[in-house]
């Protein structure tokens, strides 16, 4: 856990590349873990899962959220919880997406600097 307890902004987080077109900025404490994702333009993310509950909230841009096999539109504002272990994932349009995620607990592939999500995959189905 970080010892700072207030930040200007989220490139003071720990940055991540998760794969191409999504980084994402961390902050972690000893409970729960903030990160900061953006998900560049017509980016497919990986569907995979992890033990941690996630939460997020889509602060800038639109999506779909795909959750279960389920696919939402998701608009600036709307916010969603994934269960542990529950295959997920989001598509981007035409705009950037940032969406905040909320850990818990955190997820420790994302207390270190580096690339990758260190989680489950599944096979997505073509589009």
């Amino acid at each position: 856990m970080s010892e700072k307890w207030y930040f200007r902004s989220r490139e003071e987080g720990l940055y991540r590349k998760l794969l191409d077109g999504v980084t994402t900025n961390i902050f972690s404490g000893q409970h729960v873990m903030l990160s900061i994702a953006e998900i560049a333009p017509n980016t497919t993310s990986v569907i995979h899962s992890h033990p941690e509950e996630q939460w997020g909230y889509l602060i800038q841009g639109a999506c779909i959220r795909i959750q279960d096999g389920e696919e939402v539109q998701m608009q600036q504002g709307n916010f969603w919880c994934t269960p542990p272990n529950t295959p997920h994932g989001v598509r981007t349009g035409e705009k950037t997406a940032i969406i905040m995620d909320i850990f818990g607990p955190p997820r420790s592939a994302y207390t270190k600097p580096g690339e990758g999500m260190a989680a489950t995959e599944y096979p997505q189905e073509p589009k």
